[in-house]
């Protein structure tokens, strides 16, 4: 089966990319959480707009790639969330809570889905998180999850 991706598939490829992949795969996964559709020779001209604006969210290049690793490797981020009495929190932190704390405490821009979270979060203190900026270029922030 040929699928058009339409998000960033970990192992599989990038927006805009022509994969093929196993039916059952393809139908019962990816189509359904939005991931990719259908190829045809209709969409296939949607590849043009989804790759112009891939383009423009992404990383320009490897050095660029560093240089924003460098700014997000050293922020302190604190993360405000409520939490009780034993330190557990009311939820969890999100990929959103992530990227407006980064913002607040004067990084770049970056995108929730080039998080990478260990796990869920749901504890007071210390933690670390991911950002894959370029294939070949990770950051670790550094986490301190706060009760508010």
């Amino acid at each position: 089966m040929n699928l058009i991706l339409t998000q960033e598939v970990a192992g599989l490829g990038g927006p805009g990319d022509v994969v093929e992949v196993k039916d059952g795969y393809g139908r019962n996964y990816l189509v359904p959480r939005g991931f990719a559709m259908s190829w045809t020779r209709g969409a296939e001209k949607q590849i043009v707009t989804i790759k112009r604006a891939r383009e423009v969210r992404d990383v320009r290049d490897l050095g660029h790639a560093q240089e924003i690793k460098g700014q997000l490797e050293k922020l302190t981020v604190k993360v405000p969330a409520r939490a009780g009495a034993g330190g557990r929190l009311f939820g969890s932190v999100t990929l959103s809570d992530v990227v407006a704390a980064v913002k607040a405490s004067g990084g770049p821009d970056i995108d929730k889905r080039r998080i990478e979270l260990p796990g869920q979060i749901k504890t007071v203190g210390a933690h670390s998180v991911t950002v894959r900026l370029h294939p070949e270029v990770a950051a670790k922030i550094a986490l301190d999850v706060v009760p508010s």
